[in-house]
């Protein structure tokens, strides 16, 4: 027995030595790409003449570079009826800037972007937002009927399609959670929206509100197009189902009219938006 021990010894040595070797794996890779976030959000209540587009670059999964940042790039937004262009100032940190913007709900705009002899075009209408009700809690409208949800209460508008977004985000958070609905089935109804903390993937366990948290909530009228993307953005993002689809590259609707299969990531978009937050009691 003694003798089986000594070399079995060595034996690990080797195969635990063995397990150290580097392995190089092939990573797919994709050609590096324009990023464009243009989010021109309207909050009620203000002028919302203040917006901000950031310009950055993709990046390889592994690439530890966090300056992406794009400077010396040509960024304007214009009224596509009154002709009003407005030019959005190189900060040279990647963001771009104006304080001249004017927001008119409906109203259709363009963004182009100059940038490395190849210009980047985008086209939405600014959508509006219902007002909120109310905002309250309760215990019965989530999937248990022991934790704190938070509730926020709205008309849908009749006669039409809506469709929204919303963010929520306790203070302490990194990362914000997303959701996105439509009225096809309560058109021109009250509408109750309900959101309470989901399991955490690494522990499956929740850690539900308590009475004093916070939770800060932004309530976006989007478009339909802008819709259909978040859809498929959350989708990819949570990982899908066993029986999911393939997922598939993600294009907003920022074109390339310089050469049409360079296409840049992000989303040209223009939203009405309300911010408020909600303490549990």
């Amino acid at each position: 027995m003694k003798n089986f021990s000594k070399c079995i010894l060595p034996l690990l040595a080797v195969i635990l030595a063995s397990c150290e070797d580097v392995i190089d794996v092939d990573v797919q890779t994709a050609p590096t790409r324009l990023t464009i976030e243009a989010s021109l959000d309207w909050e009620k209540g203000t002028a919302g003449n203040e917006q901000t587009i950031k310009l950055g670059t993709s990046t390889p999964y592994f690439d530890t570079n966090g300056n992406t940042a794009v400077s010396g790039a040509s960024v304007r937004v214009t009224n596509d009826t009154s002709g009003r262009e407005v030019v959005f100032a190189d900060q040279n940190d990647g963001t771009y800037t104006t304080s001249d913007f004017a927001p008119v709900v409906g109203q259709s705009y363009t963004l182009e972007v100059r940038y490395n002899g190849e210009t980047y075009t985008a086209t939405e209408q600014l959508t509006p937002v219902t007002d909120i009700k109310e905002i309250n809690q309760s215990l019965e409208d989530g999937f248990s009927d022991e934790e704190l949800e938070v509730n926020i209460i709205f008309d849908d508008p009749e006669d039409e399609e809506n469709y929204y977004l919303f963010k929520f985000q306790e203070p302490d958070d990194l990362l914000p959670e997303f959701e996105y609905g439509d009225d096809e089935f309560v058109n021109g109804n009250e509408i109750e929206w309900y959101f309470e903390k989901e399991e955490d993937d690494g522990t499956d366990e929740i850690e539900a509100f308590v009475p004093g948290d916070t939770i800060n909530i932004e309530f976006y009228g989007i478009s339909e197009a802008y819709s259909n993307y978040m859809a498929i953005l959350i989708d990819q993002l949570e990982g899908g189902g066993l029986f999911e689809t393939t997922p598939v590259a993600l294009k907003g609707n920022c074109i390339n009219l310089t050469n049409p299969e360079n296409y840049a990531n992000g989303y040209f978009r223009l939203t009405q938006v309300i911010k408020t937050s909600y303490t549990f009691e």
